[in-house]
């Protein structure tokens, strides 16, 4: 054998064990059962209905579908990653609909100002009403001390209050056309619906892991006092991921209006839930401090798989919901073993 073969012949197998040591990272890699599982799943539901779900029109609907939950659970991680908690995304969301679409509605008597409003002051209402809402959250848990539960929780009730008085339990309709862009327009086949999913847990996954910022959240929802002894500014960091979810509910509302062009107050209904159960279906620890914003992602595209196959299959949406209820359950006592293990 020539000097030169040799060469190759180690080349080669320094290689192959190169591949064999980052193979064994990915199987290890936390995120691999939700790889397994979202896998597993698309070829159930394909089984299960003819193959109907795999279509590529239908696999682009799931995408779509899924982007109203997939923002609002990207800002409902931010909050989970810090320890805390946000019920009220399905209140924020749903106020910025019913607000928007009765700026933006051109029949007269359901219109809040008198006339239609042009798209961008809408557009602008409906996203500052979700920062300003995550504003109040972030006060009152970072400042005032009050538990994320029952802030947020309050704040949903309220904002679905004054959605009523807006509407006064009716449905609105006939918005303005140049409205329908964000929910139903497409660039080539992919909806614009999903690239703002894509941009948004782009943007994500940059802040959450390539930032001072992102290494602060996970400080903080890992150990907060110890987070404060070494400069970081704990309340800070806890008035801050209430603004971004409060924004991105909103954003989820924007969404969710756009697609259908109409609001009611069934509007983002259990927005909330599906936000939490895609974020603990992820991998992030309802005690804070660890998950992943992929992890969030793969969560949410598993819900939209559950989701979109029962519907194709004709399930009852109360045993939509039973589904959904045990995923949550099973998802955090995986989470709670995973600790109990790790703590021993």
């Amino acid at each position: 054998m020539t000097e030169t073969e040799v060469q190759e012949r180690v080349t080669s197998v320094g290689g192959f064990e190169r591949v064999k040591r980052r193979s064994r990272l990915f199987l290890k890699h936390e995120n691999f059962p939700l790889i397994i599982v979202l896998v597993a799943l698309i070829a159930i539901m394909s089984k299960a209905s003819g193959g109907l779900t795999t279509r590529r029109v239908n696999m682009l609907n799931i995408l779509m579908q899924s982007s109203t939950v997939g923002v609002s659970a990207i800002g409902q991680g931010f909050v989970i990653l810090t320890g805390g908690i946000d019920l009220s995304v399905g209140g924020i969301g749903l106020l910025a609909s019913v607000m928007g679409a009765s700026m933006l509605t051109q029949t007269i008597w359901a219109n809040i100002v008198g006339h239609s409003v042009s798209t961008p002051f809408a557009l602008a209402v409906m996203l500052g009403l979700g920062i300003g809402f995550g504003a109040f959250n972030g006060v009152m848990v970072s400042r005032v001390g009050i538990p994320a539960l029952i802030v947020t929780l309050g704040l949903w009730q309220i904002c679905r209050g004054i959605g009523f008085q807006v509407t006064e339990g009716r449905s609105v309709f006939t918005l303005n056309p140049t409205f329908a862009f964000f929910g139903q327009g497409h660039v080539g086949a992919v909806p614009i619906a999903a690239i703002i999913f894509i941009v948004v847990a782009v943007i994500a996954y940059f802040v959450l892991n390539h930032t001072t910022y992102g290494r602060s959240i996970y400080a903080t929802g890992g150990n907060p006092v110890s987070a404060w002894l070494s400069g970081i500014k704990v309340r800070n960091i806890l008035f801050s991921v209430y603004v971004i979810s409060g924004f991105l509910a909103s954003l989820a509302g924007v969404i969710m209006t756009s697609r259908v062009m109409s609001a009611s107050l069934d509007s983002l209904k259990g927005l909330e839930m599906d936000s939490i159960a895609a974020v603990v279906i992820g991998g992030v620890s309802l005690m804070g401090g660890k998950g992943t914003l992929v992890g969030v992602v793969l969560g949410v595209l598993i819900l939209g798989v559950i989701n979109n196959g029962m519907s194709v299959l004709g399930a009852d949406p109360a045993f939509q919901g039973i589904v959904k209820g045990i995923i949550i359950i099973a998802a955090v006592t995986i989470d709670y073993v995973r600790r109990g293990r790790a703590a021993t």
